[in-house]
């Protein structure tokens, strides 16, 4: 059973992984994840390899994934819904153009977010997938 963290929790923190090529935006992003406690960085990836030995290795609870990724977006978020299906994902792009949202929904992915949202909103939507985990994959 999982309880809120604002309620004093001593749920460990859901871990994360953060996919995105410009590596600045992934250590703002990190940034952002670390200063929350029910949010762990588990590790970033820059590449579709990189990312995809960072899931198998963690198993992480939630994976943010650029929908423009280095090794193409949606096959990433497919390889990663195969090999560890518990782990959700979150779409995060400069697109957001139907085609690329259809394209990452049909690879699996739970939520998908543009670029430039605040990061209130981002980590609503990360614990929204969060807050998923307990029923099937979305």
């Amino acid at each position: 059973m999982t309880t809120d963290v604002s309620e004093g929790s001593t749920a460990p923190p859901l871990g994360v992984i953060l996919c995105d090529d410009n590596r600045i935006l992934v250590e703002a992003l990190g940034e952002v994840v670390r200063a929350q406690p029910d949010l762990e960085v588990l590790g970033t990836a820059s590449d579709a390899d990189e990312a995809l030995r960072l899931v198998r290795r963690y198993k992480p609870d939630l994976v943010v994934l650029d929908v423009r990724f280095p090794g193409g977006g949606h096959l990433v978020a497919q390889e990663i819904r195969r090999t560890s299906p518990a782990t959700r994902v979150l779409a995060f792009s400069a697109y957001d153009d139907s085609g690329s949202v259809e394209q990452m929904r049909n690879a699996g992915v739970g939520q998908y977010v543009v670029k430039g949202v605040t990061n209130a909103e981002f980590l609503a939507a990360l614990r929204g997938l969060g807050a998923a985990l307990s029923g099937p994959p979305a």
